[in-house]
């Protein structure tokens, strides 16, 4: 993710959160302890988004090396292309302007 865009969205996220706190109870202080408590609730549920990622991506992972790791193969094998073009056959093309 691009950080400045969660920045940003967070603040206004929690803006709009202090703003409706502050409606809702009418004391600034509880709107303030409030709102702490929403960025500390928003801050934990993406550490664990990141973690469950990050988890997610090295279980895949493991679960290639593994696969390969039995058939014997640490990456697949690629053939060359075969065909029937000689390394002359450049210089024998002419390329015509109409």
């Amino acid at each position: 993710m691009y950080a400045p865009r969660v920045f940003v969205s967070m603040i206004c996220t929690l803006t709009v959160f202090a703003v409706a706190a502050y409606v809702m109870t009418g004391s600034f202080l509880t709107a303030f302890l409030e709102t702490i408590l929403c960025a500390v609730i928003l801050q934990v549920g993406y550490f664990i988004g990141i973690v469950y990622l990050v988890r997610r991506e090295q279980q895949e992972k493991d679960a290639v090396h593994s696969a390969d790791a039995v058939s014997g193969k640490s990456r697949p094998e690629v053939q060359p292309a075969r065909d029937n073009i000689t390394a002359d056959a450049a210089a024998r093309l002419h390329i015509h302007d109409r």
